[in-house]
């Protein structure tokens, strides 16, 4: 209890900072929605959706190298942290060098013809991001949980702000219906025509802002290359990072290749480019189950490590996935059915709304994915990362062959579903594997059924539609109810002797 208990309090604070923070830059949509054109959000969907890509190849894996170095091989953990962060400083300004000056051929390929710019300012953004990501890492494994999580609300209301001032601002000053005194100035510097290009400067001047900040709060650091430690962290983050390509594969190859899969005049009315920016402004959407996915990531990652010596380890791990579970599917039910009021918040233009029935499905790969974190501790734990590979890498063929095959026959759908066969394919292996070599004790068919209540409750509450809003609202949410009640009889046993042990411990 007292172990999920300090899980539970970590994730808070990586979950309130991640929630808060993602929730601001989530606001962001209704922003790009109403402002921009559907094309510049198609840009912004392929643009990042690379820049996710080459992330895992500037970090190669060394996050999770650094943690199993520095909290479980007896080593010096000052000594991991200054070899792991000279060696990503290295290559990462190798890497993106490489990139910058290369950005007009990347231009010219991705179909940006003048606007190299766009790939120069990606490099700028990946080689911080690598550089940030050993730093992020050692304040995650000191439990400085705090300090993480206001950096990284620091970051996002900085690139909020510099959004809103480029998108909003700027363009009401020009367009002179406020501060009109202040026009000559911004029309000094403000590009009305530009759109995904101001979402990338705005990332960029972010992220270089808060360089200075995460570098005071971890210290000073000696550039440093030893063998005897980088050797056996290369060997342990490899097949990381080809997992992490594979896994970069599954998530984001659906958006990146979307407009360049999808047949031209598919919907009527848009080109492919435009069709991309409703398919990810639909997916961003399905942002909510991922900032959850990723809270429970920063605080699990540590936690799981520092509790894999315990006895009753497998016993509290699967304790942790079967509450995850039950979290997880009750936060997709309830967005499911609500989004027939969530949709037109954030979806302001005409055209954004058709693809809102992709948005259950998403969730439900999102879940997935959470559930396929949970499973993998058993290769990370038994140092086994080569099955990481084997196991991602399936995923990849199956996202990729259900973009070619359903794409240009299914369109937002064929994307959506990319998602959830690819991490419905990567936990049944990673299953299967895990429960040969690090055996856990999961509730496996409780959980399976939570999963498919839970979709089949969000569809239905999806569709439902009894011509009232006030009446829809009441029914769609009874089916939250619904699955609590059904949860609440299932699980009393467990419910009760947790709510003893709350008693007795207050």
């Amino acid at each position: 209890m007292g172990q999920l208990k300090q899980l539970a309090g970590q994730t808070a604070i990586y979950g309130i900072s991640s929630i808060l923070g993602r929730t601001i830059n989530f606001f962001l949509l209704p922003i790009y929605t109403a402002y921009l054109l559907k094309e510049d959000l198609g840009s912004f969907t392929s643009i990042y959706a690379l820049i996710a890509f080459f992330n895992v190849i500037f970090t190669f894996g060394m996050e999770t190298a650094y943690f199993r170095f520095s909290t479980g091989k007896n080593l010096d953990p000052k000594r991991v942290f200054s070899n792991a962060q000279s060696l990503i400083l290295i290559s990462s300004l190798t890497l993106g060098a490489l990139l910058y000056l290369n950005a007009n051929a990347f231009s010219i390929w991705l179909d940006y013809p003048g606007k190299a710019y766009l790939f120069k300012w990606t490099a700028l953004i990946l080689t911080i991001d690598a550089v940030l990501a050993i730093p992020y890492a050692k304040l995650r494994a000191e439990n400085k949980a705090l300090q993480f999580a206001m950096t990284k609300l620091l970051n996002i209301l900085l690139n909020v702000g510099f959004n809103i001032f480029f998108i909003v601002f700027c363009f009401h000053v020009v367009n002179g219906d406020l501060l009109v005194a202040w026009k000559p100035f911004i029309s000094s510097f403000y590009r009305p025509e530009w759109g995904v290009d101001y979402i990338l400067l705005a990332n960029l001047l972010a992220n270089a802002s808060i360089v200075p900040i995460l570098f005071f709060l971890t210290g000073k650091f000696k550039i440093t290359l030893e063998k005897d430690i980088l050797k056996p962290m290369w060997r342990y983050a490899i097949p990381l990072l080809f997992m992490g390509l594979a896994g970069v594969t599954n998530d984001v190859f659906s958006r990146m290749l979307f407009e360049y899969i999808l047949p031209e005049g598919f919907y009527p009315g848009l080109n492919s480019r435009e069709a991309a920016g409703v398919f990810g402004a639909n997916f961003r959407l399905a942002i909510i189950m991922s900032l959850i996915i990723q809270a429970f990531k920063y605080a699990a990652e540590p936690f799981f490590f520092n509790q894999s010596t315990e006895k009753n380890s497998p016993e509290l791990f699967a304790k942790v996935m079967h509450w995850f579970i039950i979290f997880c599917t009750t936060l997709m039910i309830l967005v499911s059915v609500n989004l027939d009021i969530i949709g037109p918040l954030f979806l302001r233009n005409e055209g954004y709304m058709d693809g809102l029935h992709i948005v259950p499905m998403l969730l439900m790969g999102y879940l997935l994915l959470g559930v396929y974190f949970n499973l993998s501790i058993w290769f990370k734990l038994t140092d086994q990362t080569k099955y990481s590979f084997y196991i991602t890498l399936a995923g990849a063929v199956v996202t990729i062959l259900v973009i070619l095959l359903l794409v240009p026959r299914l369109g937002y759908i064929g994307g959506s579903l990319s998602t959830l066969a690819t991490y419905l394919t990567m936990c049944v292996i990673c299953y299967y594997y895990g429960q040969k070599y690090f055996p856990i004790p999961y509730q496996t068919t409780r959980n399976i059924f939570y999963l498919v209540l839970g979709f089949a409750l969000s569809y239905t509450g999806f569709y439902l539609d009894l011509g009232n809003p006030y009446l829809n609202f009441a029914i769609h949410n009874l089916l939250v109810l619904a699955f609590l009640m059904t949860v609440t009889f299932l699980e009393k046993k467990e419910l009760s002797l947790i709510i003893q042990k709350i008693k007795h411990s207050s």
